[in-house]
């Protein structure tokens, strides 16, 4: 494999910038494709609500149980192949599941194509990171997590037209199209992505072995195990958080007067402003620092959480705004914030461990906070979730990721 020497304004950088933000951008589409066409199949299949909630969560749980052998093997196989496998994986996936019959097979089927979207986040993340080395690598996550938003916002438009015209196997057979002639085609064109020379990119590529696949002395690379542990926990608290909201703000609404249309309304504003702040936030975290982003976009989110449960009906409508951009522009600068604690050789194992943690706490805390609204209800379940976030805050101080001690990989003798 050829090696460049990239400079800051790399025409060769920036194209594979461009490249994983389309991967991104296409791998959200085709797992956020599918929440329109659930209801039709459910209707012409009969299966009941908890059946759909099953597909969905076999779908998506399979698309995060394998983020670190997924991380791992493309150290071993190359990152290239990795990427073009899980997508066109998935965009199989798809296609099968059109021609599905019946609950036990959608839902084996549903297994089987989450598990191509193991590779996209850590994989992506980790090339991304590494060819961004340095002051800028905050704006370039951000592109390439902003992108991902913009799939989202394509794919219910594209299944909608597929599903006009051919019914919702047509949808799955066009979302899975669209995932495997994109896997071909990034396999064929796409050049593997070059190392950066120079800096602690060069000296970490110095001290690897000779294959990527022979651990040598530096294992997982983690340059501060327990701090890496709270950045972790901060990550956890921050999607359960995020998860929890976007579960439960809904029922909040609703008893403060919102209709089913003014609800799906204030949720596209979540959403709008969500990718504002995926797209913000990583330049700000380059140019302030990513602690005071992290503390700074907790706090909004807090304070948008008891906005929601507070602020004057007339004004109910704008908490949302700054909530969305909390909510998801903390993600941007966390993701930025995890190379700072790994060998450059072990990124994309350690994206994987990250993003598994951090997806299984936004599935499990709707469970929890669920079970407290129960027994308190929605909005002191809420005021709760509010009280815990806030308090990601101090956390972060503590962990301080914008000075962790990563060069102790590159200044060790």
């Amino acid at each position: 494999m050829a090696v460049f020497r990239l400079g800051t304004g790399s025409p060769s950088r920036r194209w594979h910038l461009a490249t994983q933000s389309a991967m991104h951008a296409v791998n959200d589409a085709l797992f956020a494709g599918i929440y329109p066409l659930l209801p039709l199949v459910a209707a012409d299949l009969g299966l009941t609500y908890a059946q759909v909630g099953a597909l969905k969560t076999a779908y998506s749980g399979a698309s995060a149980i394998l983020q670190v052998p997924a991380g791992i093997a493309a150290e071993r196989y190359g990152e290239q192949l990795l990427l073009a496998l899980g997508t066109g994986w998935v965009g199989i996936g798809l296609c099968a599941m059109a021609a599905g019959g019946g609950f036990i097979l959608l839902f084996a089927l549903a297994l089987f194509a989450g598990l191509g979207g193991n590779t996209q986040h850590p994989v992506a993340t980790a090339i991304i990171s590494r060819l961004f080395e340095g002051p800028r690598r905050g704006t370039a996550i951000g592109t390439l997590n902003f992108a991902g938003d913009l799939g989202k916002v394509a794919a219910p438009a594209i299944a909608g037209v597929a599903v006009a015209a051919y019914g919702w196997r047509g949808g799955f057979l066009t979302l899975g199209a669209i995932g495997a002639l994109f896997a071909l085609g990034y396999w064929v064109m796409m050049p593997s992505p070059p190392r950066p020379l120079g800096g602690e990119a060069g000296k970490a590529r110095a001290d690897l072995p000779a294959s990527p696949s022979e651990p040598g002395s530096i294992g997982w690379g983690i340059a501060n195990p327990r701090l890496f542990v709270g950045l972790v926990v901060v990550g956890m608290l921050d999607a359960m958080a995020r998860g929890t909201t976007l579960t439960f703000a809904p029922f909040l609404l609703g008893q403060r007067g919102f209709d089913a249309a003014a609800i799906g309304l204030a949720y596209s504003a979540i959403y709008a402003a969500g990718a504002t702040g995926k797209f913000v936030c990583g330049p700000l975290g380059d140019r302030y620092g990513t602690t005071a982003l992290i503390v700074a976009t907790e706090l909004v989110t807090a304070g948008g959480l008891l906005a929601l449960l507070h602020a004057p009906a007339a004004l109910l409508f704008l908490a949302v705004i700054p909530l969305g951009f909390g909510l998801n522009g903390t993600s941007s600068v966390l993701y930025a914030s995890v190379p700072a604690f790994f060998h450059a050789a072990r990124r994309a194992r350690g994206y994987g461990l990250f993003f598994t943690c951090v997806d299984v706490a936004s599935a499990l805390a709707p469970i929890a906070y669920g079970a407290l609204a129960d027994r308190l209800g929605v909005a002191a379940s809420l005021t709760v979730l509010a009280t815990a976030t806030a308090l990601i805050a101090p956390l972060a101080l503590l962990v301080r990721p914008d000075r962790a001690d990563a060069r102790a990989w590159y200044g060790r003798t």
